[in-house]
């Protein structure tokens, strides 16, 4: 199953080395495909009109035998196919910053499959909002506003160290955890020729500890298919639309209502 995607169909992350299968089962689902070249997207559709928008991780694609065509151009199916797969499963050297307020992970990897060769994982406190009112509310704020800027210079601090040895080889930075965390970065100067690099995929992930870390090749090197099938005659659609009941009264039989002359005498 995927993700509603806004404006119909549904997102399916499909890992790099799967994706020719994925593709192969594609088409004897929904008939013959023919492919369309973008810069980041390859669009597969279908002999029954199904449409399947990959984006590739790390665009434009460029990797791979045999060079692809030109954006807009069409293509055999299979060779943008395996295009794709090949653009995806390349070697890089990828860095990885993942920054929750209070804690953060800050990584490279390189080689295909990644292996992740620096990191650094951390913590800082940071307590939480305060129901309380008048000054202890303002010192409250102001020690937490200060917690919060520690925890962030502390996150700057480890990237800089972790990413530093690598920055002449670095392709690309992937960033993750909470946006709103993150967005607080962005005016550090330090981290300005990092975050040139960032990509546009943000991985949302929870508290950014080592294991999570070492999980997030398997969300970035993944290709996005935005999937709009049509079904076949006299299918049923995976997620039917909820119809609502026609609405209906009940009365409890009580000494109240026998007296009142039953149900009809409320109006029904």
């Amino acid at each position: 199953m995927g993700n509603p995607a806004a404006g119909g169909g549904r997102w399916v992350e499909v890992a790099p080395e799967r994706f020719v299968t994925w593709a192969g089962n594609f088409g004897k689902r929904h008939g013959q495909l023919a492919a369309k070249a973008g810069l980041a997207v390859v669009s597969l559709t279908a002999a029954d009109g199904s449409v399947a928008e990959c984006h590739v991780p790390f665009p434009p694609m460029t990797s791979g035998p045999p060079g692809p065509p030109g954006p807009g151009e069409t293509a055999a199916a299979d060779v943008l196919i395996a295009q794709v797969a090949a653009h995806a499963i390349a070697p890089r050297t990828v860095a990885v910053l993942l920054v929750r307020l209070g804690g953060y992970a800050a990584g490279v990897f390189a080689g295909s499959p990644p292996e992740l060769i620096a990191s650094k994982t951390g913590s800082r406190p940071v307590h939480g909002r305060s129901a309380a009112g008048g000054w202890s509310q303002h010192r409250f704020a102001r020690r937490r506003e200060k917690q919060a800027a520690e925890a962030l210079d502390a996150a700057a601090g480890a990237a800089l160290r972790v990413f530093g040895p690598y920055q002449g080889e670095l392709e690309a930075v992937v960033l993750g955890g909470d946006r709103r965390t993150v967005a607080g970065l962005r005016d550090d100067p330090r981290l300005r020729p990092y975050l040139a690099l960032a990509a546009d995929r943000f991985l949302t992930v929870p508290d950014p500890r080592r294991p999570v870390l070492r999980d997030t090749p398997r969300l970035f090197r993944a290709i996005k298919v935005r999937v709009s099938a049509v079904l076949a005659r006299g299918a049923t659609p995976r997620n039917p639309p909820l119809r609502s009941a026609p609405a209906r009264w009940y009365f409890a039989d009580t000494p109240a209502t026998r007296r009142a002359g039953g149900p009809d005498s409320l109006g029904r």
